[in-house]
């Protein structure tokens, strides 16, 4: 009987109680005592010490990860991770960076926390989102006065993005919830449920919030500075450090970067009419246009797990010799005019990084092997293994007086008369589209080719993916030209030509809703998004909710194998025996190789010489 009195009346525990039993599972459960281990020495090593309290500050992470000053993203990263370090109790952002709080943060971060929190393993998007947001209560319609100490209003005045104690980011205010509808409220509540679950703790204290919120957003220019980090460290394994990319912070290697950043940015928001990104924008995108984007976090918080004080070789009776560490083998291994490391970055976006980095090479480039399907056929159609394609050209002017060659006319001649507005609003800006296919490459007749991992995308000048339908397959045609057909070249997203009678035989290119087409000369293109179309080979764009069409001049097109040694070794066994065959037959044809017998033999068949009769069947 007393001892169920002293259960009832027993408090509930504090936050501080139930953060400190969601890091302890965590660290039970999503690392091992090595790296628990490493953690310790490294925080030891790294931590301020203030009243008996030790924390991580902003510059000792910034220096630790090794992330480029250059970027100007320390601030942005620092506000993400000590928004996570508070979870489950998001409203206390701000954490202090204890070794608690680190435990939670690179759990969350390297998607260790999934084997704790299963059912809210979907929410680490919107949980991001909430850590990189910022709210400006200067938007507010009204504002209740509230009596401020001195101390208070300076603090306020300081941090235009840190809430004051108690009230937390504003993204957990109750006006930016309901802008989002009652799912966005749900989601959230699910993730920290889960959490509370784990503990086996169902009842969440609440504090009063501020009604007055109307929303928050991811500012346009933090938003910037973490892609750029985010390329940057795409690559990244638990193993290396940042400085090993250093050559890409700098020079035009950094205005690279910059550039495809921009693109990316460029899928969320027009950095000229809105100052930032909503959740709602944010979830539309992420998924679809870019799946992969925080993969990079978990690497580069890994580095956290490996202490330089940890020695192994200590414990062995014997050292190993010493050897001369192999060079590390290049992310890229060619150079072309579109590919570049950057590039590579932003398709491991939306393409494993494990497909990408290191694995690829170039197997065709229009600039080396020139603009026709013949070199296009020799270097491509031998490789077993998934290829990306990419076409970069210059937008053709939209004005009906331009006059063009007669090769553009051509092409144009093609096209339904029925024309989009182009996707911009500038003539002649660059454009890249590509096309990942798991397939090899062949020739199409009646049938596409390609399967449901097949991917239209957009590089420039916006960032943007067309997954493929399950309906329609009509994803990949190859088409020589010859007689029988008007319609050669590639065609992406577009039905394959049917045969019909010959003086019924259309010249116009049945475009798809979402297509790219190439003409069989490799000079031009067009890309067409129809969103108000249904059934084609790829899904309309998550990011623009409009019909447009790009034409546009081909200045450059590559088409790189995605594998390894293996594949570039099959590649070469097929060139030798095609190469083989090749001299097979031409000595059947001709002889035994012997050029007089040759030629004697050509004599007598009255081919070549006096005796030629034109070959009568009389």
């Amino acid at each position: 009987m007393g001892q169920a009195q002293s259960s009832e009346s027993r408090p509930p525990p504090t936050r501080e109680e139930l953060t400190k039993a969601l890091a302890n599972k965590f660290a039970e459960k999503c690392f091992t005592s090595l790296e628990l281990y490493s953690l310790k020495d490294v925080f030891k090593s790294l931590a301020d010490d203030q009243d008996g309290v030790r924390y991580l500050k902003q510059d000792t992470i910034a220096h630790f990860l090794g992330i480029p000053d250059i970027l100007g993203v320390s601030s942005v990263l620092f506000q993400m991770v000590s928004y996570i370090g508070a979870f489950p109790f998001l409203q206390d952002a701000p954490a202090v960076l204890g070794l608690e709080q680190m435990v939670i943060v690179i759990a969350i971060l390297t998607n260790r926390y999934k084997q704790v929190l299963v059912k809210g393993a979907s929410d680490q998007r919107k949980l991001l989102f909430k850590s990189l947001a910022v709210y400006d209560r200067k938007l507010s319609a009204t504002r209740q006065d509230e009596p401020r100490s001195s101390a208070v209003e300076t603090e306020a005045a300081q941090r235009a993005s840190t809430p004051p104690p108690g009230q937390g980011f504003a993204v957990d205010i109750e006006g930016d919830e309901e802008e989002d509808g009652d799912e966005g409220r749900m989601e959230d509540d699910q993730l920290v449920l889960s959490a509370l679950d784990s503990l086996d703790y169902t009842v969440v204290p609440q504090e009063p919030r501020d009604s007055t919120g109307i929303g928050a957003m991811i500012p346009a220019d933090n938003f910037r500075k973490l892609i750029m980090l985010l390329l940057l460290i795409a690559p990244l394994n638990e193993q290396e450090n940042l400085s090993m990319y250093a050559e890409r912070v700098s020079g035009s290697e950094l205005d690279s970067l910059r550039d495809r950043a921009e693109c990316i940015l460029a899928a969320f928001l027009k950095v000229e009419q809105s100052p930032g990104i909503k959740l709602t924008r944010f979830n539309t995108i992420v998924p679809i246009s870019m799946p992969y984007l925080f993969d990079g976090l978990g690497p580069l918080f890994e580095h956290f797990l490996f202490s330089k004080n940890l020695d192994l070789s200590q414990h062995r009776a014997e050292a190993p010799p010493t050897t001369v560490p192999k060079p590390p083998q290049p992310l890229l291994q060619d150079n072309a005019s579109i590919m570049n490391l950057n590039v590579l970055s932003q398709l491991s976006l939306f393409i494993p990084g494990s497909s990408l980095f290191r694995r690829v090479r170039l197997l065709y480039s229009g600039d080396d092997d020139g603009f026709s399907m013949g070199s296009f056929e020799s270097k491509v159609f031998n490789w077993r293994a998934p290829t990306i394609l990419l076409v970069r050209g210059i937008r053709l002017p939209t004005e009906s007086s331009h006059i063009g060659s007669s090769a553009e006319s051509a092409f144009l001649s093609t096209l339904p008369p029925r024309r989009f507005p182009s996707g911009g609003s500038e003539d002649a800006e660059q454009l890249t589209f590509g096309l990942y296919l798991g397939q090899p490459w062949k020739y199409t007749n009646r049938e596409c080719m390609g399967g449901e991992d097949t991917i239209l995308f957009q590089l420039e000048p916006i960032h943007d993916v067309f997954l493929p339908s399950a309906l329609n397959k009509d994803y990949v045609s190859y088409i020589k030209p010859s007689s029988s057909t008007s319609q050669a070249g590639i065609a992406i997203g577009c039905p394959p030509p049917h045969p019909t009678q010959t003086f019924r035989r259309s010249n116009v290119i049945p475009l798809g809703s979402v297509s790219l087409v190439l003409d069989s000369s490799f000079e031009y293109g067009c890309f067409t998004h129809d969103q108000s179309s249904r059934g084609g080979a790829f899904q309309p764009s998550p990011a623009r909710r409009v019909n447009f069409q790009e034409r546009f001049e081909v200045t450059h097109l590559e088409v790189w194998g995605c594998g390894g040694d293996e594949e570039a070794k099959l590649q070469a066994e097929r060139w030798a025996w095609e190469a083989r065959e090749a001299e097979a037959r031409r000595r059947i044809n001709l002889g035994t190789g012997d050029i007089e017998a040759d030629r004697a033999l050509l004599e007598m068949a009255g081919l070549i010489g006096a005796n030629r009769s034109g070959g009568s069947m009389g």
